[in-house]
């Protein structure tokens, strides 16, 4: 019974507290009641909360987007993470293309030009789908991860105090309000005795006995208003300074997420230099299959489209080269065939030398070229100082 009693007992305190926050907050919105203001420190601490909890909020779910473009995909890690079960592996994109450029180069034939370059190039886009998957780890773990901690953890538990300030503002002011209210009762009952004074008829009698009444009343509750104005004062000031506490901390916060951003730009640069090897080495590989190789069963060997071909070459070389500029190599890589003496080149990118009868070549290095009869179209015979080779046309670019 006593357990029952102090339920509705608790309850109707409550109940009437959140009729009085009501109350006040709407008066508030009406301009009918006054508001404590927070002071301009606290204030702009709130500000830069929010500002953070809105932007990071934004980064992540963008990122989010960055590294898992499959919506279906990303809201399937969002179930097993709430599951806290992990998520079935499957392959990426670049690793089934590059399955499939070997499954296909397996059926055509190792040993043919397309089977044998579809199962290079297979091989390294599944490099790049590990590479991709290396990113992805390491991006959620330390980039994602500190982000989505602070809007779930930090955020939280500042949105709270946060709350429960306002609570304590609109306890504070509506004890202001009574406070006021009790006052101006006070002065009213003190003008009704001066008229009292002045008159004696029935009238003026019965307005005294009630006023009478209220200033009995106004004694007991006026020093309780009081009381509660102390009360509510001292509770606002220390939640305030527990709010100021937590705010303070968003600077470190700032300063944490700026160590993250370092590690997931690392983890990008490391990815992208990978993804740029490895497709450096598939040119290297490609570009290093003589003519006679690059037949596919009874077709006769094909010299590449110059205009297209040391044009991507070209790119490549000004992408791998920080700030240099590489003009473009002529239109016509051939032009060197068609004279009788030698030529000045300038090497694009680095070449390792397949056999004997290749000359290695370092990038941006100048060497001596010249064609030879009966060589290969996609071939010339580079000469620097006393070594000697065969050089692939499409690594040059040949001076004028």
């Amino acid at each position: 019974m006593n357990i029952m009693d102090f339920n509705v007992k608790k309850l109707a305190a409550d109940a009437g507290t959140f009729l009085s926050r009501a109350v006040q907050f709407t008066e508030e919105k009406l301009g009918q009641a006054e508001k404590t203001e927070l002071d301009a420190h606290l204030e702009n601490l709130l500000s830069k909360a929010e500002c953070t909890k809105i932007w990071t909020e934004k980064i992540m779910k963008q990122t989010e987007v960055l590294l898992q473009p499959n919506p279906n995909a990303r809201i399937e890690e969002f179930v097993y993470e709430k599951l806290d079960r992990k998520a079935p592996s499957r392959s990426n994109n670049p690793e089934l293309l590059g399955q499939y450029m070997i499954d296909a180069g397996t059926e055509f034939g190792p040993g043919t030009a397309y089977g044998n370059a579809l199962i290079k190039c297979g091989e390294t886009q599944k490099r790049i789908g590990t590479a991709d998957r290396e990113l992805i780890q390491t991006s959620a773990l330390n980039f994602l991860t500190p982000l989505r901690n602070f809007i779930e953890g930090d955020y939280k538990t500042i949105a709270k105090e946060r709350k429960l300030l306002q609570n304590k503002r609109l306890d504070l002011d509506a004890a202001k309000t009574r406070l006021k209210k009790a006052k101006a009762a006070e002065a009213r009952n003190s003008q009704l005795n001066s008229a009292r004074l002045e008159g004696d008829n029935i009238m003026v009698n019965f307005s005294y006995m009630l006023n009478f009444l209220h200033v009995k009343w106004l004694k007991v509750c006026w020093p309780t208003s009081e009381q509660e104005l102390r009360i509510t004062q001292s509770e606002f000031d220390r939640q305030a300074e527990i709010t100021r506490l937590l705010l303070e901390g968003i600077s470190s916060t700032h300063a944490h997420h700026l160590r993250c951003l370092n590690d997931f730009v690392e983890a990008q640069m490391t990815y992208y230099a990978q993804c740029y090897q490895y497709m450096l080495d598939l040119q290297k590989q490609l570009g290093s299959f003589p003519s006679s190789y690059l037949c596919n069963n009874n077709q006769t060997a094909a010299t590449p489209t110059p205009s297209v071909l040391p044009n991507v070459i070209g790119s490549s070389a000004m992408a791998s080269t920080s700030g240099l500029v590489i003009t473009p190599p002529p239109a016509n890589l051939n032009d060197v065939k068609e004279y009788n003496g030698s030529r000045k080149a300038r090497v694009l990118y680095d070449y390792d030398a397949a056999n004997s009868t290749e000359l290695s070549l370092l990038a941006d290095e100048v060497i001596t070229v010249f064609s030879v009869i009966g060589m290969d179209s996609d071939w010339l015979m580079g000469e620097r100082g006393n070594q000697k080779g065969k050089v692939p046309i499409t690594y040059l670019e040949l001076l004028n």
